[in-house]
């Protein structure tokens, strides 16, 4: 056998050898991934629902028990146990006594960055939006979290989301105006330097509103104390 062709074998050898260590390595990294995600998963589920729960006391004020309730397929709601965070669900606010205080809806869409998710409250017997919350923002620190200071939440302690006389969708358009020149109970007033994000929640809220208005309030009696309590 030649010198070449021993060169040629040994470097044959080598890569094989080569191959084998990397297709190791790579096992074993997927496999770390998988026990990584399966151990931190259930902690990250954990956390994103008590961030929920505490956000669900914010946007509805004065209650002291929650309740979630999945949207069925013929548009009904009923009492929810799952955990399944893609179920499309709400969440009854009720105080001490039991009484309906308003339903929490989650909300998202496109902001000046990425996804922006938030929360708000909605009374179905006044018909207002009556409280608002960020449960996730990717926007630039300093510029988009801005909405979740100063005045900017005010907006959203008695927001007219009235509807229209067949109840299928809103009387008046959820929209965001320059700061300062709100002049109905349904525009959101802007915020200067973060133009982009408020006109975003606008957006956001006009949406979903659309979409879940009317199926809480034609059937608000799905909420009442006897179907939390059962």
């Amino acid at each position: 056998m030649s010198h070449s062709q021993n060169i040629e074998i040994n470097t044959a050898s080598s890569d094989k050898k080569m191959l084998i260590a990397m297709g190791g390595i790579g096992i074993i990294c997927a496999i770390l991934i998988v026990l990584t995600y399966e151990t931190t998963a259930p902690m990250i589920e954990k956390n994103k629902a008590e961030a929920l729960e505490r956000a669900i006391f914010k946007v509805l004020p004065d209650i002291t028990k929650t309740q979630a309730y999945q949207l069925n397929p013929d548009n009904t709601f009923t009492k929810s146990t799952s955990n399944d965070s893609k179920l499309p669900k709400v969440y009854g606010g009720y105080d001490d006594a039991g009484k309906l205080k308003g339903i929490a809806i989650q909300a998202n869409g496109k902001g000046y960055g990425e996804v922006l998710n938030i929360l708000y409250g909605y009374d179905p017997m006044q018909q207002k939006i009556i409280g608002f919350n960020v449960l996730e923002s990717k926007e630039t620190p300093g510029i988009g979290d801005k909405i979740e200071k100063g005045t900017f939440p005010d907006n959203f302690k008695a927001m007219d989301v009235s509807l229209s006389d067949d109840g299928s969708t809103l009387r008046n358009e959820i929209i965001t105006v320059k700061q300062g020149e709100k002049t109905q109970k349904w525009e959101i007033d802007g915020i200067t330097g973060a133009t982009v994000t408020s006109r975003a929640v606008g957006n956001i809220l006009n949406v979903s509103a659309k979409q879940w208005l009317p199926k809480v309030y034609k059937n608000v009696n799905s909420f009442t104390v006897k179907t939390a309590e059962q």
